[in-house]
């Protein structure tokens, strides 16, 4: 699996991990420069360490749906091109506007994903890519209402969440059925589990119809 452009692995206090340039965010190791992207706290973290093909690079317009403080999204801004973070909550909306301070391309939007009609006017359109990592019911529905700002070859990479869709069901089932909603806007083109990093967590990576 090649790495995006923009993310390499490094050593930190011994041990070799991914990592990205800038300023530190959530206490994570430093070194010369490159902070380390923990996979542990953080979804889109687990989907690169476990290899798969995302198609993220080094200057990609992206929609991040669900940045809460900023631990991923932060990381994607170090490298990515116009990065604009929706989160619902309003607490850890500032932190996140406190992390775009460093972050000359990271735009914080104190906006609702399930609304994407309320950001339509900030948010650019043809982005090359939608990462979603919201603790919702309804995920995929989430990720076909937002469609809208995709170009029409960008992709989606998501980490669904099978607790947060139905605690009582097997997560297969969930995951299944997540899968046949996205079907409605997307094509997947790859899926995998992100145990032993993130329990109960599905990661697709997909492109619209």
């Amino acid at each position: 699996m090649t790495l995006p452009a923009g993310v390499e692995r490094r050593t930190f206090d011994g041990t070799r991990g991914l990592a990205t340039r800038g300023e530190p965010v959530y206490g994570e190791a430093t070194a010369d420069g490159w902070r380390h992207w923990d996979p542990h706290r953080s979804k889109l973290g687990a989907i690169l360490e476990q290899g798969m093909e995302t198609r993220v690079t080094d200057g990609d317009s992206v929609l991040y749906l669900g940045a809460a403080n900023g631990t991923t999204v932060s990381h994607v801004a170090d490298f990515a091109g116009p990065t604009y973070a929706v989160e619902f909550a309003p607490r850890p909306v500032r932190d996140l506007v406190a992390v775009a301070r460093t972050r000359d391309r990271l735009f914080p939007l104190l906006k609702d994903a399930r609304r994407p009609e309320t950001y339509a006017h900030v948010v650019e359109s043809g982005l090359d890519v939608i990462v979603q990592d919201v603790a919702t019911r309804g995920q995929a529905r989430v990720a076909n209402v937002n469609r809208r700002f995709l170009a029409d070859d960008g992709r989606l990479v998501i980490a669904i969440k099978a607790r947060s869709e139905d605690v009582t069901r097997a997560p297969r089932a969930v995951f299944d059925d997540v899968l046949d909603t996205l079907a409605d806007q997307y094509v997947v083109d790859a899926t995998r589990r992100l145990e032993p990093f993130h329990d109960d967590h599905l990661a697709v990576v997909a492109h619209p119809r």
